[in-house]
């Protein structure tokens, strides 16, 4: 019988509403983007509920779940425990760089950088320049603007939410991220659209 100390603290885990929607629709790219095997780096892993979901349906992959939050690592640990193809959820803030993980050949990042100034999509990409190696993607979700408008009434009163709690934050224009992914060594994404008027791009290391 195992000890109280390592039993899943089921306390500690966060709940994202938007995950129940939209768990199987990423998951749908990530089978066809990801490699069979090897490391996946996800990035703002939130709740853990991506983490557990994907682990559960790739098991030839390795996830590496990580956080800036305290909170929210002690709830990725609960809702990925017992799962052998997760390692513990680290600490990791994009802007503070070298990462804690120095290779990767795969990176996940879902709903961070339009929840977090233009410096940490910057830093996303000049940390996945440094951790993968080419022809390795980089796998993005959230809302975009794209030719700087955007794609439904529901983003753009979403996009003004963002910005009232933060005036740093907000959709990004997915050229503009395309532009910074060049500067970084990315190739042009591959967009696919999935449900509530989101996007899944994935860029490929080149070089």
């Amino acid at each position: 019988m195992p000890n109280e100390e390592d039993m899943p603290n089921e306390n500690a885990r966060l709940h994202a509403p938007a995950t129940v929607r939209n768990k199987a629709p990423i998951l749908d790219v990530l089978r066809r983007v990801l490699p069979p095997r090897g490391l996946v780096l996800e990035i703002a892993s939130g709740t853990g509920e991506h983490a557990a979901h994907f682990a559960s349906a790739l098991p030839g992959l390795v996830f590496q779940p990580s956080d800036a939050n305290g909170a929210n690592l002690a709830s990725i640990a609960s809702w990925t425990a017992g799962l052998a193809n997760v390692a513990v959820p680290i600490a990791l803030d994009v802007h503070r760089q070298p990462w804690p993980v120095a290779r990767a050949d795969a990176l996940v990042c879902i709903n961070m950088i339009h929840i977090s100034p233009w410096s940490a999509a910057a830093a996303l990409f000049e940390g996945a320049a440094a951790a993968l190696p080419p022809t390795a993607p980089l796998v993005l979700y959230g809302p975009f603007k794209r030719d700087g408008r955007h794609t439904a009434p529901s983003n753009a009163e979403f996009d003004e939410s963002l910005r009232a709690r933060d005036p740093s934050w907000g959709v990004r224009d997915l050229g503009e991220v395309a532009d910074l992914a060049a500067s970084k060594g990315f190739g042009a994404p591959e967009i696919f659209p999935l449900p509530a008027n989101n996007l899944a791009v994935v860029f490929v290391r080149t070089g």
